[in-house]
């Protein structure tokens, strides 16, 4: 009897359902991340990623294509690679170290673009917002190392907007723009924030830093010569007025 138990559990382990890891994940994120029609095993599987501000909420979002990932468990932590059917042309390693009182995260190198719609699904401000346009995430050398309630930082991550438009401004798109968030050799607990304009009628720009779990954020918005009424309630909304600038603060 014992033997058929001890059977029975480890056949359960490897061949567990690629379903239970949806069903995990969509109780941890209280609906925000859900995998539809998943396949395979919780080790190696594939499913539809859907954002949603909550079940039964408006304005879901779903990735094209399906998600495929591997989840290989090691001594010392685990290694998850994953790879999107329509935004990845290769796979990216994600690889767990936890330890006591702390947890290691390191992200491969790795290049992809996804569709700025799919925001929406994050719900407010998003889904006013309607944004449309590329998303373009660079990593490079990036590690996470959270010890006794604090984060340092590795590496260098860069996201490009590309040709972004909002339901908010008649100019479409209003621009495209580039952030940056940057690491030390060593790790640092308060990572840099940059953003800047690529091109664009829409000028935003402005600088900050990761402080424990909160972004400290100073910049501005302003319109190209011969834009600025098409923009004047646009720079409203963003913050607060300053002649023809619109001083934008976080945190």
């Amino acid at each position: 009897m014992w033997g058929a138990l001890l059977g029975t559990g480890l056949a359960m382990t490897v061949w567990a359902p690629a379903h239970w890891l949806a069903w995990g994940l969509h109780q941890a994120s209280e609906g925000g991340v859900q995998w539809l029609n998943p396949r395979g095993t919780v080790w190696k599987g594939s499913a539809q990623l859907m954002l949603s501000a909550g079940t039964g909420v408006p304005d879901a979002q779903t990735l094209p294509g399906r998600l495929h990932w591997t989840l290989a468990p090691s001594w010392d932590g685990a290694r998850v690679t994953w790879q999107a059917d329509c935004c990845m042309a290769h796979a990216t390693a994600l690889t767990l170290q936890p330890g006591r009182d702390s947890l290691k995260l390191q992200v491969s190198d790795h290049t992809s673009v996804w569709p700025a719609a799919l925001l929406t699904g994050l719900g407010a401000p998003w889904n006013t917002l309607q944004a449309d346009g590329q998303l373009q995430l660079k990593t490079q050398s990036v590690q996470l190392h959270w010890a006794q309630g604090r984060l340092q930082m590795q590496g260098q991550a860069e996201l490009q907007v590309r040709n972004l438009s909002l339901s908010l401004s008649p100019v479409k798109p209003i621009g495209s723009y580039r952030i940056d968030l940057s690491g030390t050799p060593e790790g640092t607990p308060t990572p840099a924030l940059m953003l800047s304009t690529l091109q664009g009628p829409l000028i935003l720009s402005g600088q900050g830093q990761w402080v424990g779990e909160r972004l400290r954020f100073t910049g501005e918005a302003s319109a190209q010569e011969g834009h600025e009424p098409a923009f004047d309630n646009l720079l409203n909304i963003l913050g607060r007025r300053q002649g023809s600038r619109s001083l934008l603060s976080l945190g």
